[in-house]
């Protein structure tokens, strides 16, 4: 019965609307209350390389309001792989926990960790995916826009890991994903080749084409330009990716009725201006919440799953055996 979150792939279409319908039902619970013991007794591991806001305080608020507990926990004191080795530490914390959640540089460092793991591993982000962030994105557009059937999304920068898990997110439910940045940025191929395989019959496309590409978006999107590990690069990206700004001139662009979304932390006046991020079709701040309901739905998912039923006794009566008399 075990279940990792590893990466959108490992979904099947079934399963994302199943999760996001959770989402949206603990959503619309959450004031009253109604769900606060359904993880009652369970802790919940934080294991992270990498800083982060909107991910540990989403994850730690929803595990405790689901009535469980979080354990935060820096790999630097871990000594992830350097004072102790991966298999070892996942053995070990799966003693003590009912989930981890891990937030890591490399993909094969959480991969790794589930391998040996007893309990569920969950990607809370990597270098090639951040499924949670992309399901959170498609419950802000199933609210927003009232659908992700047929609904155009473009994604204005680079195919990094946010990218990627949203061009997923968007096949599992029906949605359609533009990548629009510079070529030599665009999906890797093998990250092409599984996506075509996995989904035949959704497009993907790829531009370096702003204006053509927003012509008909429902929702624009975009990310840093350059993520954590990618310092050295940052000049070099700052002067490729200048004119796939989003700014008023380019969401205008889209359809009257798109949204804005950005997963969060935006460094404004690069990849986005602040008229667009404050502005009136800006969904950051619900995006941003929505990290929270999906979360919770998910932790139900993998840490509330049944218990692997056991053979019953036989409930045949042991025929008992008469006293001898006389």
């Amino acid at each position: 019965m075990l279940r990792h979150f590893l990466d959108l792939f490992d979904l099947t279409p079934s399963e994302a609307q199943s999760l996001l319908k959770q989402a949206l039902d603990l959503k619309a619970r959450s004031t009253g209350g109604q769900a606060a013991a359904l993880l009652r007794g369970k802790t919940l591991g934080l294991l992270f390389e990498k800083p982060s806001l909107r991910t540990r305080v989403s994850f730690e608020a929803a595990v405790q309001q689901l009535g469980g507990s979080a354990i935060f926990l820096q790999a630097q004191e871990v000594g992830l792989g350097v004072r102790e080795s991966i298999p070892d530490i996942a053995r070990v914390l799966s003693q003590y926990l009912h989930a981890l959640a891990v937030r890591s540089f490399s993909q094969s460092t959480i991969d790794q960790l589930a391998q040996h793991a007893t309990i569920p591993v969950i990607n809370a982000l990597s270098d090639s995916a951040h499924p949670c962030q992309a399901m959170a994105d498609l419950m802000t557009i199933r609210e927003v826009v009232g659908r992700t059937q047929g609904v155009r999304i473009v994604f204005v920068g680079d195919g990094n890991n946010v990218a990627r898990s949203l061009a997923v997110a968007a096949a599992l439910l029906g949605a359609h994903l533009t990548l629009c940045g510079p070529p030599a940025y665009h999906f890797p191929a093998e990250f092409v080749d599984r996506f075509v395989q996995t989904f035949p019959d959704s497009p993907l496309e790829q531009t370096d084409d702003p204006a053509a590409a927003l012509a008909d978006a429902d929702v624009v999107y975009t990310d840093v330009w350059t993520s954590m590990g990618q310092e050295q690069e940052a000049a070099t990206r700052r002067a490729v990716f200048e004119p796939f700004r989003v700014d008023e001139a380019l969401m205008a662009r889209a359809r009257p009725s798109a949204i804005f979304l950005h997963c969060l932390p935006a460094h404004r006046g690069e990849e986005v201006s602040d008229a667009v991020l404050d502005g009136p079709r800006s969904r950051v701040v619900p995006q941003a919440a929505n990290r929270l309901h999906f979360q919770k739905a998910l932790l139900l998912w993998l840490m509330d799953r049944p218990a692997v039923r056991l053979p019953r006794r036989s409930t045949t009566p042991i025929p008992r055996r008469r006293k001898r008399t006389g």
